[in-house]
């Protein structure tokens, strides 16, 4: 999925400041490693990502946006690192299992990412499966 088509998704389905929260604390768990979403949809994440880190959130500071573009512009850090993997932990402390799970089921609902089964011992979107088109 393009920037653009994320865009086009984007006006049609606007986030909540909650879903702002999760699409952050995905990110989060992107730069550290333990997401499990194949290549393509980390794309389209961190895609959509940038196009929503100016909008405010419900749950987190908003400097959590410094630390993710420090990580990203300093990925051999083990010390951010381990600074990114400890506010992904708090991120998925404050934003409950129920919140993630219907954030996660409605960007597959909505088109963002196709409709995959899923994973009950997982409380983020880092498991999807395939990338639809718009």
């Amino acid at each position: 999925m393009s920037p653009e088509q994320i865009t086009v998704w984007l006006k049609k389905h606007p986030l909540s400041p909650i879903q702002i929260d999760c699409a952050v604390a995905v990110m989060l768990k992107i730069l550290d490693g333990k997401c499990k979403m194949p290549a393509t949809e980390k794309r389209v994440m961190t895609e959509l990502y940038d196009q929503i880190k100016t909008q405010p959130g419900q749950l987190l500071d908003n400097e959590i946006h410094t630390l993710i573009a420090a990580g990203r512009d300093q990925r051999e850090s083990q010390d951010l690192t381990m600074l990114i993997y400890e506010k992904r932990l708090l991120a998925e402390t404050v934003i409950s299992r129920p919140v993630m799970k219907q954030f996660k089921a409605f960007i597959r609902e909505q088109g963002l990412l196709e409709l995959v089964e899923e994973n009950d011992d997982d409380n983020s979107v880092c498991n999807a499966s395939k990338v639809s088109e718009l």
